[in-house]
């Protein structure tokens, strides 16, 4: 057997096959999630373009309509406080003091009220229903209140043709010559008008779009997550309180209602304390992106398996072809009968150690050895025999040479040679009595009582020597002449001759 190590697969191709495989699924995949991470902020912020467009046009529509209805409070005021008024009739009174309530849109009753909350002015009638309104929240809060600001009243509900209804009140404080409390004007608005201005607008399966006053309380809501969600008070839900604090913007976040994540945007009604909401459901949002993003990720996935799909099959046919490769070059190198490297190998190692021997200045010994009366005994036993016999002979030498860098060859016809770095000539000796000896002991040929043995030459190079490299081969063939020719079956150094 021969003491080369044998070639592996060479791992650097591979290794760059797969690296380079590998950097480019990874570039594809870190493209396609930048792209997709892009896409999924262009949509958030298309989103939060739209909403924004939405809650601008529902500011605008509310501030105008309660504009309108602040204007009708001020005309009832200011006509309350004319002097010459109560001198002309009572449908002329009743047509100055309404007059500017008639451009309010889902007008309910414009009421004016005295300082004990008595109704002493209805817009419905000439002669006004004994009712009293003190007990409202609107009342008390004018009683409690410096200035006449508009105040905006929590929703109420009031019994219409058989059916509930729900209303909000705008009132002002009526004052009297000396600053004193003197009333409350105050005009109330069907909610249904919020119902046809959010109706009006499209955002979606799952969204909504809101209302409410700056105390948490729910105005208006379209469609209506929860029933009874009118007039429900928000103030201590945490996105309500952002919104609070920010004023205007807009945020994701869960909603406490459905538990599902929206997109909020929110904004201001003008200086009232109104806050319009609009929520997106997140999932309707990104419906079309998480679509889109399947299908890349799906491409990408069937690009990229496919990638290391060709990857694993470009390696495993490297892998055929090295190892095509290492089959040859191990038949290039090796001698077909005996399986020891040929004459080739030998001369290139024996050069690549004697070169290392002189750098190192370590020993390098070569055995030379012949079969004894090899051709008398191939013409005994044929070609057959002669050729087992080389076999035999090749099986044991190659079994004395355990260290990797050792080399066993066969040099031509019945004779081989033993390349041993390292190795002084003490040392080479005993390996190459253990060949003599185990030569000696392979069992006979049947038919023949004489055993097969060998004679052996060996040369050793040490930093003392002044030989070149054909001297060590000559020299040890020379040993090999003197062992073949002084009874066979025996060692001869070199160094003896």
């Amino acid at each position: 057997m021969s003491s080369r190590r044998p070639k592996n697969i060479p791992a650097r191709p591979e290794l760059l096959l797969i690296l380079g495989s590998g950097l480019t699924v990874a570039l594809i995949v870190i493209i396609v999630a930048a792209l997709l991470i892009r896409e999924h902020a262009s949509t958030l912020q298309a989103a939060k373009r739209s909403t924004t467009n939405i809650t601008q046009l529902i500011n605008a529509d509310v501030l105008r309509n309660v504009e309108l209805y602040d204007l009708a409070l001020q005309g009832l005021i200011a006509a309350k406080q004319r002097q010459d008024l109560s001198q002309v009739s009572a449908d002329i009174q009743h047509l100055v003091q309404f007059d500017q309530s008639t451009a309010a849109p889902f007008k309910g009753e414009v009421l004016l009220l005295d300082a004990e909350g008595d109704v002493i002015a209805d817009s419905s009638t000439l002669q006004p229903t004994a009712r009293n309104f003190s007990n409202r929240d609107y009342f008390q809060a004018h009683i409690k209140a410096g200035q006449p600001a508009l105040f905006i009243s929590r929703p109420f509900k009031i019994h219409c043709d058989c059916e509930q209804v729900w209303r909000m009140a705008f009132s002002r404080r009526v004052t009297g010559p000396n600053g004193e409390f003197a009333g409350v004007a105050v005009a109330t608005m069907r909610l249904a008008y919020f119902d046809q201005l959010f109706n009006s607008l499209t955002i979606g399966n799952g969204s909504s779009i809101n209302l409410l006053n700056n105390q948490g309380i729910l105005l208006a809501q379209q469609p209506l997550m929860e029933r009874d969600m009118i007039d429900k008070d928000l103030s201590e839900r945490p996105n309500f309180k952002r919104m609070l604090r920010e004023g205007s913007g807009s945020f994701q976040a869960i909603s406490a209602i459905s538990g599902k994540e929206r997109l909020y945007t929110f904004t201001n009604v003008g200086s009232l304390p109104l806050i319009v909401v609009v929520a997106l459901s997140s999932e309707d949002v990104f419906a079309p992106w998480k679509r889109a993003a399947q299908l890349t990720g799906g491409a990408t996935g069937v690009l990229c398996i496919g990638l290391l799909w060709l990857t694993w099959m470009l390696r495993r046919e490297l892998r055929r072809r090295f190892r095509a490769e290492r089959i040859l070059s191990e038949l290039a190198a090796t001698d077909a009968l005996t399986g020891l490297a040929n004459r080739r190998i030998l001369d290139q190692r024996l050069r690549l150690e004697w070169d290392r021997a002189q750098r190192s200045t370590e020993p390098l010994t070569l055995l030379m050895i012949d079969v004894d009366h090899f051709k008398a005994f191939n013409d005994r036993h044929g070609h057959q025999g002669g050729d087992e016999a080389l076999r035999n002979v090749a099986q044991v030498i190659g079994s004395n040479i355990r260290r990797p860098a050792d080399l066993a060859a066969r040099y031509g016809g019945e004779e081989f040679a033993v390349v041993l770095p390292d190795t002084d000539a003490k040392g080479a000796a005993v390996i190459a009595e253990h060949i003599r000896s185990g030569v000696e002991h392979l069992p006979r040929v049947a038919g023949d009582e004489r055993p097969i043995t060998v004679s052996i030459g060996m040369n050793t190079w040490d930093k003392r020597s002044r030989m070149a490299l054909e001297d060590l081969l000559l020299s040890a063939d020379q040993a090999l002449y003197e062992a073949k020719h002084t009874g066979r079956n025996r060692i001869v150094d070199a160094a003896t001759l």
